[in-house]
Order: structure tokens, then C-alpha cells, then sequence
């Protein structure tokens, strides 16, 4: 018998323990809103309290009797093709690690694509693994990096055959996609796992017109943001596993060591939720969302001074296999100013929060949740900007370095590095030392500085003329970047 993806488990039996009107002596301590301040009910809703109840004594009895979070998981797995789906409330950032975990071990190799995300790195940081580094695809005229190829990943394991695995990143919050099947083929003929971060790529699975979903092009361990891309809570994450290269016993342990112990059925319940809707509607829904994006893309060409970056951009020998055309990203370079001032304009004039944002580019991310008010909104705003830009012209230049010059030495392990007794010096002095931080441009969160890497004058350039443009650093000690964390010397 087919599984019946009409069914919501943890959806309908939250609903059932509102209905019955369960008394709770337990967790957490609002009690079904009764004791929370009716000035946070006022903003958030009764909603919000009636739904945050205990996952186990709650939802579903103290022994899990009512396989409620199994039901549902298992409706997941599933839906996307894959053998097993594990829920998880703390993000893709816990997901990615809880992969990482079951692929190697402490002391062992894993090799990672170079624009990984910083939760990999703190990955990394956490179980003392070894990264071998696989290069990205450089475009260095637009200065962006596109994910590795499977030549790459094939070279790497060439000289590294003990190392465990590898991991890639596909699609980038740029849009730009991996050859899933080509770099999967490399590890499987070695009898590797691939682990494929696919966190902006929760509604590939649902339409054939989007770029090759992990687990249809081999991938043994995917980890999705349900809550990017599709219609989920923030820290909605999923990670799903297939084939007999992983133990899902050992996969759920690591899951297990990282996670809370108090997962919030809302964000369970929104994961459940999106699966049904996309089971449902996703083809109609995403088919409507990739119509509405190329209505867009072409309006937004039209404007002076924009270009809107497609296919023919970004896929391509030496650049990314495919594309997902939803992330909108815009190349405004031509208005004569940068990404960064051009968000805080859309933000202060039109109340419009861009996607991403960097020296030259914005992004709007579009979903099946747009339609043509959102679109018009955007665009109208998109003409103002570009009507504004002589205001927004002699923005700061950020000095951005040649692809072989943005790579550093790796002098010490991350982990050895990021506990290492360190100091604060002036960035002007940092040349040569050694970091003992990671510092990272969010967005799109991908570290330039990875602890253990010894720094060097085109990077720290780079960081300090975009941080004086608008860059913002969140895990840099000194965020203003006048000083450097590096690794004490004796």
C-alpha cells in the first residue's frame, strides 16, 4: 500500500490535543499560554503557545507510542525518494554536522568543497576532522565562485584515497548548481559517501524544471532548510539518507549527541505541513513561482543599469552545471554603486529586505509564496533605485582579490587553530600570523578567513575595504575588523 500523503501526523495530532483539552504538569511553563505575558500573547498570538507543547508526554505519549514524528518523517523519506528523513528543529546548521559526524571521525579526512558554509567549518572545528579542500569554479570576472566540479572532487580523492567522504554545496544561495551525478559516480566507484549540503534546495524535489535533486542524482546523505525555500518555520531543517554506505542507526546517534532535547513541535509541525502541500501542489505551485521569476528576471533587465544574472552567466565549462532561476540575483554594478548600499536604500525607502548583497550584486529570493503584488512591489522599488543612484554613487571599493589570491595556507587544523591560546593584533600587522577565527561576510555566510589558515595581505584588504563599504562580519571577535584573532606565538 502507497503511503497516504494526505495525512499531516504531527499537524492533525496537534490538533487532537487541543480538542481534548490535555492538561499538562509539565513543560513548558506557559501552560498553553495561560502564564505568558499578554503583551507577547498581543504580538505573537495564542496560536504560537497553544502549539508549543512536549514532543514526547505531549504530542505523542512518554514511549512514543503513537509514532507520531516516525509517521511523519517516514511520509518525508517517502515523498523526496530517499530510504530514511530525520526532522530537525535546529537547523541545517545541526543537520550538516550530524552528517559530517557519520561520514568520519576525529583525525580522519573529509574532503569539502571551499565554499562550504561556516556550519561546516564549525563542523570541522568541533570533531577535529581533517578538511581537504576542493577548489570552487571561479568566475573571476564576477568575481563568484560556483561549486566545485566532479574533476575536482575526482583530483582530490586521487591524492587523498583515505579520506572518508565528501561533501559539496548545491545549489549556492546563488542559484549556481553542482553535477550531483558526476561527483556522486566519484565517490561511489571508491566506495565513498557523498554528503550533499542542498540547504536553499528544499523545492527541488518537486518540479522537473529545477536543477537535479541529491537524492535523484546518488547522493547517500542530504541536508535541506525546509525553512529557505519552502513553507516551513525558521530552523525547519531535514536530512535524509539513502543506499548502504551510512548506518541511519549511526546518522540518527550523531543527530542525537548534537540536538536539543526539547524539539519545538511548531517547527515540526511546519515541516510536515510543507511536505503535504508540495506532495500536493508543489508541481502547480513551483511552476507558478519559476513563471512569475521569468516575468521578473525580464522586467528587471529592462531597468538601466541592472543586469539580471541567468544560466548563460553562471553554467557553463569551468563555471556551475546547472541553475535554479528563483534566487533573483542582480548584478548593479552598471548603477555605479554597491550591493550594500543599494539593500539599506530598499530597506529605509521601500521596506523591501533583499536576499543577498555584496560589492556589486542584491538578490530578491523568490518562492511559491509570491505573486504579482509582491513582484510589483519589488520592481517599483527596483525603478526608484535606479532613478536614486547618482545619490547612491562613490560608495567605498572593495579591493576583492584574484581567485588564487583569496586562497590561504592551511597551517593548522581548524580545530587546533580555533582552541589554540591566541591574541588581538591590528589588522595591519595580521600578515603571515596565523587565525584563530573564522570570519565570514553573511550573507551568504561562507568564511574567507578559516582558523588555521595563515593570513595574508590581498585577504585582510579585502575584508577591511568591505567592512569600510557595508560588509557585515557576525563571527569576527571585532567586527569592525581593526583587530585580527590569530594564534598566540610562543
Amino acid at each position: 500500500m502507497g503511503a497516504n500523503h494526505t495525512e499531516a501526523p504531527i499537524l492533525e495530532t496537534l490538533a487532537r490535543y487541543q480538542d481534548v483539552d490535555e492538561l499538562g504538569f509539565t513543560p513548558p511553563g506557559h501552560k498553553h499560554a495561560r502564564g505568558a505575558d499578554p503583551r507577547a500573547r498581543a504580538v505573537l498570538g495564542d496560536a504560537v503557545f497553544f502549539g508549543d507543547v512536549l514532543a514526547n508526554g505531549g504530542l505523542d505519549d512518554r514511549l512514543t507510542r503513537g509514532g507520531v514524528l516516525a509517521r511523519a518523517e517516514n511520509l518525508m523519506a517517502d515523498a523526496v525518494h530517499a530510504d530514511h528523513t530525520f526532522f530537525s528543529t535546529c537547523g541545517s546548521s545541526l543537520s550538516v554536522k550530524a552528517a559530517m559526524l557519520a561520514v568520519t571521525r576525529p583525525g580522519h579526512r573529509l574532503l569539502v568543497g571551499r565554499d562550504a558554509h561556516k556550519s561546516v567549518v564549525a563542523g570541522l572545528i568541533l570533531s577535529g576532522v581533517e578538511p581537504v579542500w576542493v577548489e570552487p569554479q571561479w568566475d573571476a570576472s564576477r568575481h563568484l565562485a560556483h561549486p566545485p566540479s566532479t574533476a575536482a572532487y575526482d583530483k582530490a580523492f586521487t591524492e587523498h584515497p583515505d579520506a572518508d567522504g565528501a561533501l559539496v554545496t548545491s545549489p549556492t544561495p546563488y542559484g549556481a548548481a553542482a553535477d550531483l551525478k558526476g561527483i556522486a559516480e566519484v565517490c561511489h566507484r571508491r566506495g565513498k559517501p557523498l554528503v550533499v549540503d542542498e540547504a536553499w534546495g528544499a523545492h527541488l524535489p518537486f518540479h522537473d524544471d529545477l536543477p537535479a535533486w541529491a537524492m535523484d542524482a546518488g547522493a547517500d546523505i542530504c541536508v535541506t532548510s525546509i525553512h529557505k525555500m519552502g513553507s516551513g518555520l525558521e530552523q525547519g531543517s531535514v536530512f535524509h539518507l539513502q543506499g548502504d554506505l551510512i548506518d541511519p542507526a549511526e546518522l540518527a546517534s550523531r543527530a542525537d549527541l548534537l540536538g536539543t532535547t526539547s524539539p519545538n513541535v511548531l517547527i515540526y509541525a511546519g515541516i510536515d505541513a510543507w511536505r503535504r502541500q508540495m506532495v500536493e501542489h508543489g508541481d502547480e505551485l513551483i511552476g507558478q513561482a519559476l513563471e512569475l521569476a521569468a516575468h521578473t528576471r525580464t522586467a528587471i533587465e529592462a531597468i538601466d543599469g541592472f543586469h539580471v544574472n541567468d544560466a548563460k552567466d553562471f553554467c557553463g565549462p569551468g563555471l556551475a552545471a546547472d541553475f535554479d532561476p528563483l534566487p533573483v540575483v542582480m548584478d548593479i554594478s552598471g548603477l555605479g554603486t554597491s550591493g550594500y548600499r543599494a539593500a539599506d536604500w530598499l530597506r529605509a525607502h521601500h521596506h523591501i529586505d533583499a536576499h543577498l548583497f555584496d560589492h556589486r550584486r542584491i538578490s530578491a529570493q523568490l518562492t511559491h509564496a509570491d505573486d504579482e503584488g509582491t513582484t510589483a512591489r519589488l520592481l517599483t522599488a527596483l525603478r526608484e533605485l535606479a532613478g536614486d543612484a547618482a545619490e547612491l554613487r562613490d560608495a567605498p571599493q572593495v579591493t576583492v582579490p584574484a581567485p588564487a589570491e583569496l586562497r590561504m595556507d592551511q597551517a593548522l587544523l581548524p580545530r587546533d587553530a580555533y582552541f589554540a591560546p591566541h591574541a588581538k593584533v591590528p589588522a595591519t600587522e595580521a600578515v603571515d600570523r596565523i587565525a584563530a577565527e573564522m570570519i565570514t561576510p553573511y550573507p551568504p555566510g561562507i568564511p574567507v578567513v578559516l582558523p588555521g589558515e595563515r593570513l595574508t595581505e590581498p585577504v585582510l584588504k579585502y575584508l577591511v575595504t568591505g567592512v569600510e563599504a557595508g560588509m557585515f562580519l557576525p563571527d569576527a571577535a571585532d567586527r569592525r575588523l581593526d583587530t585580527v584573532r590569530v594564534v598566540a606565538e610562543r
